[in-house]
């Protein structure tokens, strides 16, 4: 008797386009023995970041705040789940203090999303956007801010300290916002982006690409984010974490990367970053412009 075996379809291989040279360079290298010698917290660094080498040596590195494990499970997300700690109220200060010793010139904030909170984080994140300005008066700053459940009390806690940049990631489409986002959704997020930008922000969003979506829903997605008069947008390659995570479905190719970026221009985003490698923090130092 024959025993059947199921055939699992094959993944994607990784392509060429998505070799990382390793991060080099003095200001790299120099930055690196700060970041381990006061063991300070970077994503570039946890998230083993390929553009590490290149925004550290434009003096831009990404920090994030009120811990690690997230209240939610995304399908891409490496960050763990779970119960979170206790919140760090000296955090503002040791993120102020990571900044001035490494000279950064641009940081950019995010956060695991904190629903458990009452308040969401918010009230942290405005004190550490206030201890940066104080210790660090020429550092610009981009925030990028989880959804706060779409409260407006919170998000007026980012705008009244007001960084340079507000950004908030749609992730992906419509069609796959409850797969890979889970708690999330696609309506409430346009919603943050609308209510940042109605209210003098300058708003920014990342897409991941290689999930399943079609071109014409990612089209759509950026006519959307127009729509809401969104300035900025970052298109890039999504990478399974591990093998608990979603699957990637498809790598783009750098031609397709580079039509996302002459449609998002011709709509009338300000900048676009687009590419198998470019992360919501590439090239942020100069949106802040």
């Amino acid at each position: 008797m024959a025993i059947e075996t199921a055939v699992l379809p094959e993944r994607p291989k990784k392509p060429k386009w998505l070799r990382v040279k390793l991060p080099v360079g003095k200001k790299y290298t120099e930055l690196r023995g700060l970041v381990d010698k006061y063991k300070l917290n970077t994503i570039c660094t946890s998230g083993s970041c390929p553009n590490m080498g290149e925004c550290w040596g434009e003096g831009t590195a990404t920090f994030m705040i009120l811990g690690n494990i997230c209240t939610r499970s995304c399908g891409f997300c490496g960050v763990k789940t779970g119960r979170p700690d206790t919140v760090e109220w000296d955090e503002p200060e040791k993120v102020a203090r990571s900044i001035k010793l490494m000279g950064i010139k641009h940081a950019v904030i995010t956060s695991v999303d904190r629903d458990d909170l009452k308040d969401g984080g918010s009230i942290i994140w405005a004190e550490t956007v206030d201890a940066i300005r104080r210790a660090n008066p020429n550092t610009t700053l981009e925030t990028l801010i989880p959804d706060f459940q779409g409260n407006t009390k919170q998000i007026d806690r980012i705008i009244e300290v007001a960084p340079e940049v507000v950004s908030h990631n749609m992730e992906t489409v419509r069609r796959l916002t409850r797969e890979v986002r889970i708690q999330a959704k696609y309506d409430r997020s346009l919603g943050v982006l609308k209510y940042l930008k109605e209210n003098g922000m300058r708003t920014k969003t990342g897409l991941m690409l290689g999930l399943g979506e079609k071109e014409d829903e990612v089209i759509q997605t950026m006519k959307d984010l127009r729509a809401v008069n969104c300035d900025i947008i970052t298109i890039g390659q999504y990478l399974q974490p591990t093998k608990k995570h979603l699957p990637v479905k498809e790598f783009i190719t750098p031609e397709q990367f580079k039509k996302y970026e002459t449609l998002g221009l011709e709509m009338g985003f300000m900048y676009v970053e687009s590419g198998a490698l470019v992360r919501s923090s590439y090239k942020a130092h100069k949106h802040a412009k």
